[in-house]
């Protein structure tokens, strides 16, 4: 039996002029013509020596077309690299160098600017790819075969491969299965009851979990369709949502639709199902968008490394606040720090294992076996507590980890950043609640004796070597960073201090 995800995905396709998705321009993709493209992409990869296992590095825009290329990827046994489209050239060298794919596709604009780095990464072709879905890929794409064989895969063959920040500054790939993705896919198409009358309203990214997989997952799992658009417009959301039975989006999403004055109970009538995660979701939001619509939006935590973990209900109490229970194949406990299971009510370090859990880190053994208790629990770094009735709260948070816009945020990249500054001593990068983001990044630094900075110098070259979310929205210069007696930076200080 083939467990390729894409031969589960492909056996509950529809007929192939079923529509999947319609772009904001009002073009639609019907089921086959997805399934025809992302066969010619596939053999257009392998025409260029791609081979199963082999790492295809995407860095594109948004477009029915690059979901075609991930489903190539998963279909021909290839694995599939998303990259976030904010990532600069010295952060984009960096994966490419890690991950080495064979082939690395790029927006033509971008060509010029990264086809050295990744040549010197010893990657063997670049090929482009537009939001229009033109480029060198669709030229090749155009004349290859659509019988492209769907690649025979186990559920531990290797499907993805998702970076994700690190403290120490060097990103880490999470390395997904067939069978985790799958396995996530399967459990939320059932926790939220998809079926092939739904419309979800996708506005979301397709280089993050929640647009590419957790979105896309339940869509095609069960012949769903979606209004396929480029990026999150509160207005367009407002006036696309009376097509639509399910949106799912970030907490910031939330709030610019609460914003809008046509944002109403009736035109969010036909909506069954407003799903929120990448985040944790204001309970002023929770009640806001309850006292205006009606119906509470359905909260639920995951994390790169496993999918969705918890879900509210979709029938029952969805209490605000929580993230709810334990997504079916997924087991979740909270325990002390010499991993012990601790009692409701007491919060401690949130633990997971199940089907969808990850299979460990790219080329980082130690770290992998670091991260898992002995008894095989993945320590995710998050704090948690149960009520008594077993829904999950997140009460903290892996340490110093800033949630800006649903994106992850690890100060020490951007620290490192900084202390290579002229006349810099020594930084320290927090975040302090913002109406919009949930967190906005805010750098505070200590300068030598005599020595001065410009904020909005500083700021525009951290634009050209980070991506944009995690670039500071302030910097603050200070005399010293406060400490405590063994030393370390203070950071819960600092928030105080800066907080709006």
């Amino acid at each position: 039996m083939n467990r390729n995800l894409y031969a589960l995905l492909e056996s509950r396709f529809p007929s192939s002029d079923t529509p999947l998705l319609e772009t904001e321009d009002g073009i639609v993709h019907a089921y086959g013509d997805l399934a025809a493209l992302s066969a010619r992409m596939a053999s257009a990869l392998a025409a260029r020596g791609a081979v199963p296992g082999d790492r295809i590095a995407a860095q594109v825009e948004k477009s029915p077309a690059a979901l075609a290329l991930y489903l190539a990827c998963l279909r021909g046994g290839f694995v599939y690299l998303p990259l976030n489209t904010a990532y600069q050239p010295p952060e984009v060298s960096y994966f490419l160098g890690d991950a080495e794919p064979s082939v690395f596709v790029c927006r033509p604009e971008s060509f010029d600017a990264l086809e050295r780095h990744a040549r010197e990464s010893g990657v063997a072709t670049v090929l482009t790819l537009d939001a229009a879905g033109r480029g060198t890929l669709a030229d090749e794409a155009q004349g290859a075969s659509d019988r492209q064989a769907v690649h025979l895969a186990s559920p531990d063959d290797l499907a993805i491969i998702i970076y994700t920040s690190g403290t120490t500054g060097r990103s880490k790939g999470a390395m997904l299965t067939h069978g985790n993705l799958a396995a996530n896919g399967e459990a939320l198409r059932r926790a939220w009851a998809f079926g092939a009358s739904d419309v979800l309203l996708h506005q979301l990214p397709l280089f993050h979990v929640h647009g590419l997989f957790i979105s896309t997952h339940c869509v095609l799992l069960s012949g769903a369709r979606m209004l396929f658009h480029r990026r999150f417009d509160a207005a367009l959301a407002v006036a696309s949502l009376p097509r639509c039975s399910v949106m799912m989006g970030v907490p910031t999403h939330y709030t610019r639709l609460l914003a809008e004055p046509g944002f109403t109970r009736d035109s969010a009538a036909g909506v069954r199902l407003f799903v929120s995660g990448s985040a944790p979701l204001l309970l002023e939001t929770f009640r806001e968008f309850e006292a205006r619509i009606g119906q509470r939006i359905l909260e639920r935590y995951g994390m790169s490394e496993a999918g969705v973990i918890t879900t509210n209900p979709l029938e029952g109490v969805r209490k605000g606040g929580t993230v709810g229970r334990p997504l079916a194949g997924m087991e979740v406990r909270v325990a002390s720090a010499q991993d012990e299971p601790l009692q409701p009510g007491d919060p401690g370090g949130v633990q997971i294992r199940g089907e969808s859990v990850f299979k460990g880190y790219w080329r980082m053994p130690g770290k992998t076996e670091e991260e898992f208790t002995s008894d095989g629990w993945f320590r995710t770094g998050d704090v948690g507590v149960f009520d008594r009735e077993g829904y999950l709260s997140i009460v903290g948070r892996a340490k110093d980890l800033i949630i800006s816009g649903g994106y992850n945020v690890y100060p020490k990249e951007i620290e490192l950043e900084l202390d290579a500054w002229p006349g810099v001593v020594e930084s320290a990068v927090i975040g302090v609640p913002h109406p919009d983001f949930g967190e906005a990044v805010t750098a505070v630094v200590v300068l030598a004796a005599g020595a001065s900075l410009d904020e909005a110098e500083v700021l525009s070259v951290l634009r050209t070597r980070l991506a944009n979310y995690k670039v500071p929205k302030r910097l603050h210069v200070v005399a010293d960073l406060p400490r405590n007696a063994m030393g370390k930076v203070q950071k819960n200080v600092l928030r105080e201090r800066f907080k709006p």
